[in-house]
């Protein structure tokens, strides 16, 4: 699969989508201007590292941004766009792609129609013809961020791993029973417990989701290191503990399950739900278990109400 263009790359494929002068809100264009970069399906349901949007229709506003900011484009209301004598003068001199620095050095040119555009800060593109273009450089600011905070997680879910398999199982077990709790199983009351280490009957935790406790959540919970992989006979014992208490539970480890054990959790009556190391430090980073927010950063844009 090609890679998506990075925010430059969408630059003029917008200015010829708007190059008929009909003035379009961001939303109708945006689709078009996909179609017009031949972006593939893939491509066009590719997310931000957070999820939170998909990656071409971010690139496409920073590059809608710039070409506002640098008078190609105009903003004759709120989130609509048309386009100017000087976007259509672009489309004529770069038609097969324009950088930043190219429509920034028209910009200094006092008999240029293309504003000067002033930032205080600088994005990260590849300034030097010299330059290879890295990953880093077809992000936009906002997928900067974003990627940095994933690589944040990331590091964080194996030092997270890492402190869990070196506590004790009386530890981990109260671990799991509280993100259970902190992903809402509980109910009202919040109620849940570890059991007894000495008779636990192979269940390690369970949780309340009533305030009288007539449907309740089973856990069990198996701290192992790395190599140790959970097994089929593991959920086996795990359903024969559920018998005649409940017809679901959920099984977490620190390690990972095994393609049998998996196969068996498929296919039982008894509905059991996998958590391996992976997703449960995952779980753990969302739902803020085991850690704590450090710092806050605030990502501005806008207010279109205040101009509208």
């Amino acid at each position: 699969m090609t890679d998506m263009p990075n925010w430059e790359g969408f630059m003029i494929p917008t200015l010829k989508v708007m190059s008929d002068g009909i003035i379009r809100h961001w939303r109708e264009f945006q689709p078009l201007v996909a179609d017009q970069a031949q972006l593939t399906d893939e491509q066009r349901k590719e997310m931000l590292p957070s999820g939170s949007a998909l990656k071409y229709e971010n690139r496409i506003g920073w590059g809608v941004s710039f070409l506002t900011n640098v008078g190609a484009l105009r903003r004759p209301k709120r989130g609509h766009y048309q386009i100017t004598d000087a976007g259509k003068q672009l489309i004529e001199l770069f038609p097969d792609g324009a950088k930043e620095r190219d429509i920034k050095a028209l910009g200094a040119d006092p008999s240029s129609p293309i504003r000067e555009y002033v930032a205080t800060t600088t994005r990260k593109t590849s300034d030097s013809a010299t330059t290879a273009p890295t990953e880093e450089s077809s992000m936009t600011p906002t997928e900067q961020v974003q990627s940095g905070i994933e690589r944040i997680h990331d590091e964080i879910a194996v030092e997270l791993l890492a402190r869990l398999q070196d506590k004790d199982p009386g530890f981990f077990e109260q671990a799991v029973v509280d993100l259970l709790l902190s992903m809402g199983y509980g109910g009202t009351t919040g109620a849940g417990s570890v059991t007894q280490l000495s008779n636990d009957g192979g269940i390690d935790g369970v949780i309340d989701q009533d305030i009288l406790g007539l449907n309740r959540v089973y856990i069990q919970a198996k701290r192992y290191q790395d190599g140790n992989t959970v097994g089929r006979p593991d959920l086996q014992a795990f359903v024969g503990a559920l018998s005649g208490k409940a017809d679901s539970g959920v099984f977490i480890t620190t390690s990972r399950f095994s393609d049998g054990a998996r196969t068996y959790a498929e296919n039982v009556p008894t509905r059991i739900i996998l958590i391996d190391g992976t997703r449960l430090t995952s779980l753990m980073i969302r739902y803020g278990v085991g850690v704590q927010v450090k710092e806050t950063y605030k990502v501005i844009e806008i207010d279109e109400d205040f101009f509208a």
